[in-house]
């Protein structure tokens, strides 16, 4: 493929991710709002964050089938196209009912995006011979912070005007990502080394377990912890997604430079300092300062965990039967994105029912797994 070409797709996976976060963090932020409209209690949430995730997981098994088919880039285009569709059915629902199968087709949608901008970005990575997938992952992180301070800049606004979010999808659209290459090998078969790429995806879960508890139950731990003013719930997210976004954005440099184990582990230790600090806050500003924090620290955790698995998965294969193999391999590696997802959002709701305090402190405690787990990412 040309240099401009490969530039192009670049570009549009990047911008892909870019919607991705901006759309899902938009939704996020807003959980409090949606709790108070429907009265859903803790209980009540954690077990619509199980179900938005158990579908999530739904939507990658579907990309894992499909994907091989029609090619990543035209599934991608589709998914966009529901997810502008399902959205302002979830913000405009006209009764409980609605909004619950909304959030459970946006579930699906999510997962199926989720699994093909990785491929897409495994995919480029390959072609670039270097590692550019945290900097991927830095533009998801990007739109993510366009969408935190959205939120916070129309706090009194009403609820009903994020049903616009929908148009945001359709601008990727017709975007040139990188064009399905077809093959007529097995998409995975029993070369595949899953013992590395496990134990990759166990830093995975710890990953998403952190992440995951930030986005869903930060807002609600700084207005319910520590009494922050309604309106400013979002600095939760914003200032997490801001560290992220920096040593994302410096993450390909920082893993030439370093190497992804002493990457990693030194990013454990600062994540685990930023949710004590969240977990001990004595005040709202406090707890803000632990939720940065905590973003520097679990930033590249990710991007890296999606490039290894690529790398162990791909072999000594020509590009179209690695690329059919390591984008099989990358859509069932994306579950391990919903089961971290599934502890930080449902334990952290559970376990702190009476406390968002101690439900805090199960991340706290796990994310140190990041330790032991980082020699697996040694190239």
């Amino acid at each position: 493929m040309r240099a401009v070409s490969l530039s192009r797709s670049r570009l549009a996976v990047a911008a892909a991710f870019l919607i991705q976060g901006f759309v899902f963090i938009s939704l996020t932020t807003r959980l409090p709002d949606f709790s108070d409209l429907w009265s859903l209690s803790e209980v009540e949430l954690s077990l619509l964050l199980l179900g938005l995730v158990l579908l999530a997981g739904v939507g990658t098994l579907l990309a894992e089938r499909l994907a091989p088919q029609v090619g990543s880039a035209a599934l991608l285009r589709a998914s966009l196209v529901a997810m502008a569709a399902v959205v302002p059915i979830a913000v405009l629902a006209p009764s409980v009912a609605v909004f619950y199968a909304a959030v459970a087709a946006y579930g699906v949608v999510l997962g199926i995006v989720d699994a093909v901008v990785n491929m897409q970005a495994v995919a480029l990575e390959h072609r670039y011979d270097r590692p550019i997938l945290p900097s991927f992952h830095g533009s998801w992180t990007l739109g993510g912070l366009v969408a935190s301070a959205l939120t916070l800049a129309t706090a009194h606004v009403a609820l009903d005007w994020v049903a616009l979010l929908a148009v945001v999808p359709l601008a990727a659209v017709a975007a040139p990502y990188l064009a399905h290459e077809r093959s007529g090998a097995p998409e995975v078969d029993s070369a595949v080394p899953w013992r590395p790429i496990l134990l990759v995806g166990a830093a995975l879960v710890l990953f998403y377990m952190v992440d995951t508890a930030a986005f869903t139950w930060g807002p609600t731990y700084l207005d319910r912890a520590v009494d922050a003013p309604s309106d400013l719930v979002a600095l939760a997210t914003f200032p997490y997604l801001l560290a992220s976004g920096l040593v994302r954005l410096a993450g390909d440099g920082l893993v030439r430079r370093h190497g992804p184990v002493l990457v990693l582990r030194v990013g454990a230790l600062v994540a685990c300092l930023g949710l004590a600090v969240v977990v001990f806050a004595p005040s709202w500003p406090v707890a803000v300062l632990g939720f940065l924090v905590m973003g520097a620290g679990v930033a590249v955790v990710a991007p890296l965990s999606f490039s290894a698995a690529a790398r162990i998965a791909g072999g000594e294969l020509d590009p179209a039967q690695r690329r059919a193999r390591v984008d099989a391999v990358i859509a069932r590696f994306n579950q391990f994105n919903y089961v971290g997802a599934l502890l930080g959002a449902v334990m952290t709701g559970l376990v702190g029912a009476g406390s968002l305090r101690v439900g805090f402190a199960v991340p706290m405690v796990l994310v140190l797994g990041l330790l032991p787990l980082a020699k697996a990412f040694r190239p």
